[in-house]
């Protein structure tokens, strides 16, 4: 558990900014023996004191630090931190951004339970709703669109969440998020964004009124490939009460009072019953926790989150101004471009830019895209994003392998979609290593064509080498 109530940050978040409340808030030096920085508590348990209060903290009316696993005073600093950031009431740190999203719908549904998804997905999220999820008796439905036409026609009596993508992996698509969040709320289901491309920095759903609020923080909000790990964070807003979710309302022996009546976490905790039923009947039993030393990690990227990202957005400019019009590259699709058929909801939900990820069509065969890919030098072929170095992926065999070629067109994911997370490296060097990568295959480096659009259907470049059939693999 937390040292004191998420809630207790709120009056004093409210007077700072985002740059500040990223470096120094929910941080108070003078509760850590006046240590600058975070201290790293790397410890299993803590001393109760005396048999009272261990009797305070067992019965929930003293707020405080029991087994790491539950709660630990370096990450409650990255909990409260990033409950700051997006305009939450609390939240909770786990092992990766799968058991953040995995711990979210697990808080919610039950065996017999129905959850709505968007087709927009990461692979590893798909599969857990196609393969993992329906085991256990929670059945998915993928919406054949965001338009919320499409997902009220899904929506059943057991249904208990809408999952988005605030800005879908891999190609982009901004999401509207108050107009799911108004279908949700109107049939009474929590929506549930995952905000791992957007970070808070560029987008706050609950804001825009999503109920919860997914992270993997290894990605952007850590920044530098170093950290494994996840964050639910809870809007405090939504009604858990209305009687579609019983284990909030539900009394427990668990929450008894000292005089052994038996309590509700809606009753213990109405500020933040999501979260903190999270910690105390999954992560307390699942164990995805997240280590100390990996806290601090997070906090450390965090301090530099919007320069990273400012950064990054100015690459990708440079670089898309590269690949638009490049014989060799079919489409470009970012949403924040003008000429994307998501500009405006980007506009509106991410005025800022919608990040340091973007994806283009390869306008060659499979093979030649391999080799394109083979050939860059300092992008790293790897399935991360959001990291300080220049990322390159061909999603359709990597990131996105469990989806079958009828998912992937669901999708919008083709098998020429090679995505990129634009680091801090030099723009000139980036783009020099996609030209000479491009005349590896291509044996010239790329002329440029009039521009007809943003994401334009092209034919491939005439190539002797037969198109090869994509396998399928797993990472």
């Amino acid at each position: 558990m937390t040292d004191k109530a998420p809630e207790a940050d709120k009056d004093s978040a409210a007077h700072y900014r985002f740059d500040t409340l990223k470096v120094r808030g929910a941080y108070d030096p003078a509760a850590h023996n006046y240590a600058f920085n975070v201290p790293i508590y790397q410890t299993t348990s803590y001393e109760m004191g005396s048999t009272e209060r261990g009797e305070r903290l067992f019965r929930q009316e003293e707020l405080g630090f029991l087994y790491t696993r539950v709660g630990n005073p370096t990450i409650d600093v990255l909990e409260r931190r990033v409950a700051a950031l997006d305009g939450g009431a609390g939240a909770i740190a786990l092992a990766s951004g799968m058991a953040a999203v995995s711990h979210a719908i697990l808080n919610l549904a039950d065996s017999g339970d129905h959850i709505v998804a968007s087709p927009y997905l990461y692979g590893g999220t798909f599969d857990l709703f196609k393969s993992i999820l329906p085991r256990y008796g929670i059945t998915v439905s993928l919406a054949p669109s965001l338009e919320p036409e499409a997902i009220q026609r899904l929506i059943q009596p057991n249904t208990k969440a809408l999952f988005i993508e605030s800005i879908a992996n891999p190609k982009g698509y901004v999401a509207d998020i108050r107009s799911l969040a108004t279908l949700a709320h109107a049939n009474d289901i929590v929506l549930i964004v995952d905000n791992t491309f957007a970070t808070p920095y560029l987008i706050q759903p609950i804001k825009h009124g999503a109920d919860i609020v997914v992270y993997s923080a290894t990605k952007g909000l850590s920044g530098h490939g170093t950290v494994i790990a996840g964050l639910i964070v809870e809007s405090g807003t939504f009604d858990y009460g209305n009687g579609k979710y019983p284990q909030f309302t539900d009394k427990g022996f668990t929450l008894r009072d000292r005089s052994d009546n038996y309590r509700s976490f809606l009753e213990v905790f109405p500020e933040t019953p999501f979260t903190v039923r999270v910690r105390l009947a999954l992560l307390n039993y699942l164990g995805a926790a997240l280590g100390p030393f990996d806290a601090y990690l997070v906090l450390l990227g965090l301090e530099t989150l919007s320069e990273r990202i400012e950064k990054q957005q100015a690459n990708v400019r440079r670089l898309i101004d590269y690949l638009q019009g490049n014989e060799f590259v079919s489409w470009v699709e970012y949403s924040s471009l003008p000429t994307s058929s998501n500009y405006e909801l980007a506009q509106l939900y991410a005025p800022r830019g919608t990040g340091s990820i973007f994806s283009f069509g390869f306008a060659g065969t499979l093979e030649q895209q391999e080799r394109f890919i083979d050939a860059t030098r300092l992008f790293s072929y790897q399935v991360n994003v959001g990291d300080a170095k220049s990322l390159i992926v061909n999603n359709a065999k990597t990131t996105h392998s469990e989806l079958t070629p009828a998912e992937l067109d669901a999708a919008g994911l083709t098998t020429d979609v090679i995505r990129l997370s634009v680091g801090l490296e030099d723009s000139e060097d980036l783009i020099e290593d996609l030209d000479q990568a491009f005349a590896a295959v291509f044996g010239r480096r790329p002329g440029h064509v009039a521009q007809t659009g943003s994401n334009t259907d092209s034919k491939p470049v005439e190539s002797p080498q037969p198109e090869s059939e994509p396998e399928v693999s797993r990472v």
